[in-house]
């Protein structure tokens, strides 16, 4: 207003906007891997502790692609407390359970419900079933939560423990 009453030409307020640098873009958080995404669900700490305790939290952590299936901690409960401490002290026994809840590569819901079993990191295999809707694994173990993204895979959650078949 002041520039029309001495004569000077009005620049359209756009002109400034334009002109002036632009904010710098938000940084998009890095996406968690699975032992970070696990961790930060917070339902899953019992997994955690045995993923410490096996020495598999750096292989986890690794490019992957892995498919977890992942126990909550209300899965580990349905353990006996003394069997569970049993199994969280024997490296070897525990290594073992917790590999065969891992599968290579990036096996989405989509493809899960397609297959009827599946080869563990551990070398069983796990049975899968779609019974009523839900998936099934070895018959005993559901999956309540599928396809949780992470940078180097996939989470499904499962309700019960599974324990590799003794060979």
């Amino acid at each position: 207003m002041l520039a029309a009453c001495s004569g000077e030409k009005a620049t359209p307020a756009t002109d400034s906007v334009a002109a002036a640098p632009a904010a710098p873009a938000a940084e998009t958080p890095a996406p968690k891997d699975i032992v970070e995404t696990a961790i930060a669900a917070g339902t899953f700490n019992t997994l955690a502790k045995a993923l410490t305790a096996a020495g598999l939290v750096e292989t986890l952590k690794g490019a992957g692609p892995f498919t977890v299936l992942a126990p909550t901690d209300e899965a580990f409960a349905k353990i006996p407390a003394k069997d569970l401490e049993a199994l969280l002290a024997d490296k070897a026994a525990l290594t073992k359970v917790l590999t065969y809840h891992v599968i290579a590569g990036n096996v989405p819901a989509s493809t899960v419900t397609t297959l009827t079993e599946a080869t563990s990191l551990e070398g069983s295999k796990i049975a899968i079933k779609v019974v009523d809707g839900k998936v099934m694994l070895n018959g005993a173990s559901e999956v309540t939560t599928t396809d949780i993204a992470a940078s180097n895979g996939v989470i499904h959650v499962i309700n019960t423990v599974l324990m590799p078949p003794k060979k």
